[in-house]
């Protein structure tokens, strides 16, 4: 296929390039400056000077991709106007399109403290208050189905790898600024995780063999918050305590602290399994603990 990844040079956007290009796909991908096309073109792709926030810079990819994949970062609302604009470009081409979203929609506020609850991919919830935008978003990609466009979600949990891990760059961080890798309530919360090059690989099989229409997740294992602080706090020799709210907003800001830092979000991916027939090959997020680039930052 002629695929064109938009986010292209981003930590999912570069890993779905690179893994596109490694199964022999004809690969473009998106930067917003002259400076960002040269990660894309070490990667094998083709870059393309675009801007989401002016749309017609991406006329002429839309035209001649087979398959859109969209893995930019915006905020709510910009992301949903995007998308909003992207399936209506699309409507009647039958092409395919693949939304990444993100199992924070899922989240429940639980202050460091565990929930038994677990969702597959069309299990019922009840969405995140901060987050139900991002539901529109997907019901409206998946929608797009109707309109003769191969439309997909992908739904990734908590993704790690090659040292690109926000939550572990968060412990990090709680040391760089407070001398203690630092964790909310018990922390006994989580997201469940997968590694950015098995979740690259779910792209890859959507492509092949998605059904439109469909949600996908992406789930290889779980670590509660405080196993990861402990490890970080192994790595750097010094000391791991629990915080409370209050705290936790002064280390990490709100929007981390409450998103991430005081939320359990538990997911599953039996369609992804069963239909694409995928299967994570990195299980271990411990493993990335040590990466150097977190110390770098």
């Amino acid at each position: 296929m002629k695929v064109l990844v938009i986010g292209a040079t981003g930590y999912v956007g570069s890993h779905i390039v690179r893994r596109l290009v490694q199964d022999g796909h004809d690969v473009s991908g998106t930067a917003r400056a002259p400076s960002k096309a040269g990660s894309i073109e070490e990667l094998g792709a083709r870059p393309i000077l675009a801007d989401l926030d002016r749309p017609e810079t991406l006329d002429e990819a839309l035209t001649d991709a087979d398959a859109i994949v969209y893995a930019a970062q915006l905020l709510l609302e910009p992301e949903h106007q995007a998308m909003s604009a992207l399936t209506a470009c699309l409507a009647g081409s039958g092409k395919s399109l693949l939304f990444t979203s993100g199992t924070g929609v899922l989240s429940q506020k639980t202050d460091g403290d565990w929930s038994e609850d677990s969702f597959a991919e069309d299990d019922q919830f009840v969405p995140s208050k901060w987050l139900g935008r991002r539901v529109e978003t997907e019901r409206l990609v998946r929608e797009a189905a109707g309109r003769d466009v191969r439309a997909m979600v992908v739904r990734p949990p908590m993704i790690w790898g090659n040292g690109g891990c926000g939550l572990i760059e968060a412990f990090y961080d709680s040391a760089h600024k407070t001398g203690d890798v630092c964790y909310l309530g018990r922390g006994l919360n989580l997201y469940s995780n997968v590694h950015v090059e098995d979740l690259a690989g779910v792209y890859a099989l959507a492509l092949d063999r998605g059904v439109s229409g469909a949600l996908y997740h992406a789930v290889a294992g779980e670590v509660p918050h405080r196993v990861l602080a402990e490890r970080v706090a192994r790595e750097l020799g010094c000391g791991v305590r629990s915080v409370g709210f209050e705290e936790a907003e002064a280390i990490w800001g709100k929007f981390l602290a409450l998103i991430i830092m005081s939320t359990c979000s538990r997911s599953r991916a039996p369609r992804t399994r069963r239909e694409l027939g995928w299967a994570p090959c990195h299980l271990d997020m411990l493993s990335d603990v040590p990466h150097p680039a977190y110390r770098a930052g």
